[in-house]
């Protein structure tokens, strides 16, 4: 088949679309087209409000469309592009939450037995199952709270640090637990970190070799990866900055370190074109068999109106033209990602903006959603934080400023 690219260069955005021949599509097909200029738009809010530079992927069978504004380096002043690597934060606990739906496909597992009967140390509460870690029910401590209270003293101090599964573990049950197991939602990195230890335990294998095994060698994924405590980036990427939490300080390149912090729930590398791969396959059943992606997608209102909600290691948002999409958002110091697809997996975005600890922009990428999957009309870029401040996936209970 033969395949048409077209670039343009647009007011600092670069814009690429790509057509093929387009087989028929389910949900998706019936979806407006996306609104690329709405997708500009919030990409240069989003650097007006302190993102070095911003991307967008969108796919839907052969159609590709392609969206990067700004800087990948600011030192280098290297153009973004939708190419690029980047590391993609909690978007990692999907790839987690896959491998531990795979291995109850294959009756190793127990969704609903006690995690303990499969860890190596006991969790203080044997109450806890393995679908309130998937779910974020264990009611366990996020050790992040306290490690990055001070963002990037924080971050700092674990840069370079090497953790062990259970040296995290430990930080988290020396705290008073959040609620009761199963008794309400309230999102923690330290079940993700249970899950990874969960895995290698049972399977005798690191979960880089899992995650490679399972999922990246199956899609082809050639530009994911979980390089675990290696510090660097290969191959074209797109630089992180963290925003210090006194906001007239520079920012801070973050791109090195060892994510080893979060290593299970956040520290996979990949890129808008595998992620978007990824959330497809999955949705749409390659990846895991119907009982276990049902019980995936299975999920509850996390928030008072009832748009965002959360399944398995994954989330779902209701858009303004009533579309519910499926994925997740990660946040890792110097990255804010996006990456959600259809309910048949037919139509697939990933967003970036290569910053974070900074509402504002986190809040305002997140507008490529409806621009994606809603068409023109509705999608906006917002402009401010609420007024009580902004939570992130890191430190999820400390509210900044």
């Amino acid at each position: 088949m033969r395949i048409k690219d077209v670039s343009l260069v647009l007011a600092g955005s670069t814009l690429l679309v790509t057509l093929g021949a387009s087989p028929a599509l389910a949900d998706g097909s019936s979806l407006p087209s996306p609104d690329l200029a709405a997708v500009r738009t919030v990409h240069r809010t989003a650097l007006s409000q302190g993102a070095p530079g911003a991307l967008t992927r969108i796919d839907e069978g052969f159609v590709r469309y392609h969206v990067a504004t700004g800087e990948a380096d600011t030192r280098a002043h290297t153009a973004m592009d939708t190419g690029r690597r980047f590391r993609v934060g909690s978007v990692s606990k999907t790839f987690t939450a896959v491998v531990l739906l795979q291995l109850a496909a294959e009756g190793r597992v127990d969704l609903d037995a006690p995690a303990n009967r499969y860890l190596p140390e006991p969790l203080p509460d044997d109450r806890i199952t393995v679908r309130h870690l998937l779910s974020h029910r264990s009611g366990l401590y996020d050790y992040t709270n306290d490690m990055f209270y001070d963002t990037v003293p924080g971050f700092e101090a674990v840069r370079n640090k090497v953790f062990s599964y259970q040296e995290l573990i430990d930080l988290s049950t020396a705290r008073p637990p959040n609620n009761e197991p199963g008794a309400a939602y309230s999102y923690s990195n330290t079940n993700f970190v249970v899950l990874g230890q969960l895995v290698e335990h049972l399977t005798g294998t690191p979960i880089a070799t899992q995650y490679q095994q399972r999922i990246f060698a199956p899609l082809r994924l050639r530009n994911t990866s979980y390089v675990h405590p290696r510090t660097t980036l290969s191959g074209s990427y797109a630089r992180g900055y963290l925003r210090p939490d006194d906001t007239a300080l520079p920012l801070v390149d973050s791109t090195e370190q060892t994510a080893s912090w979060a290593q299970s729930a956040g520290a996979v590398i990949s890129s808008t074109k595998d992620l978007n791969r990824f959330f497809s396959a999955l949705l749409s059943g390659e990846l895991l068999p119907a009982e276990q992606l049902d019980a995936m997608t299975t999920m509850i209102p996390v928030t008072a109106d009832g748009k965002q909600s959360y399944g398995l290691g994954l989330r779902a948002r209701k858009l303004s033209c009533g579309t519910t999409v499926y994925g997740h958002t990660g946040t890792v110091q110097g990255y804010y990602t996006y990456a959600f697809t259809t309910g048949d997996g037919a139509r697939s975005m990933t967003s970036l903006a290569n910053t974070s600890n900074n509402g504002t922009v986190n809040t305002t990428l997140g507008a490529t959603l409806d621009a994606a999957f809603c068409g023109s009309g509705p999608a906006t870029a917002k402009s401010a934080v609420p007024a009580r401040g902004f939570t992130e996936d890191i430190a999820p209970q400390v509210t900044r400023r």
